[in-house]
């Protein structure tokens, strides 16, 4: 259970059941023109529990259809944090502007469980297939230039 604090919005909800993300709404308007951001309020506050953590993240349909996606995604709401969620979104369209009203879905709140961890500083880590490599180590494919998906353990099988 959470407890939340409603100022101006609407309570988080589910849409489905099964959904990992809870709808956040806009507490209030907003107009965003091709590539500008803005910060919209939902009117939530929450108190997570410790050793929970909310990740706030885009609406697919958002994106998919008007290029609204958010900045700092996801946006990670500690639980210590008892301030209003509020949301920065982007309009990534180059030609269309996009307005929110008051009780639009903006965003998903996604809650889980955190781990801790405990660094420890070594004079070299150990080593690992995947090595030093970073973005694109894992190749593509030879009919385009698009990441193949695949990890070198899974060409091998």
């Amino acid at each position: 259970m959470i407890e939340v604090l409603i100022g101006s919005g609407r309570l988080p909800e589910y849409s489905h059941p099964g959904d990992a993300g809870a709808d956040l709404h806009a507490a209030e308007a907003v107009d965003l023109a091709p590539g500008q951001r803005a910060t919209v309020g939902t009117g939530v506050s929450i108190a997570l529990p410790d050793g929970f953590v909310g990740f706030v993240v885009p609406r697919s349909g958002l994106a998919a259809k008007h290029g609204i996606t958010i900045v700092n995604s996801p946006g990670t709401v500690d639980a210590g944090y008892r301030g209003e969620i509020r949301v920065t979104l982007l309009n990534t369209d180059a030609s269309a502007g996009y307005s929110i009203a008051v009780g639009d879905r903006i965003a998903q709140l996604i809650v889980q469980p955190v781990t801790r961890a405990r660094f420890i500083r070594v004079e070299r880590l150990p080593g690992s297939e995947r090595g030093e490599s970073g973005f694109g180590s894992t190749g593509y494919s030879s009919s385009s230039d698009e990441p193949t998906g695949q990890t070198k353990q899974e060409s091998r099988t």
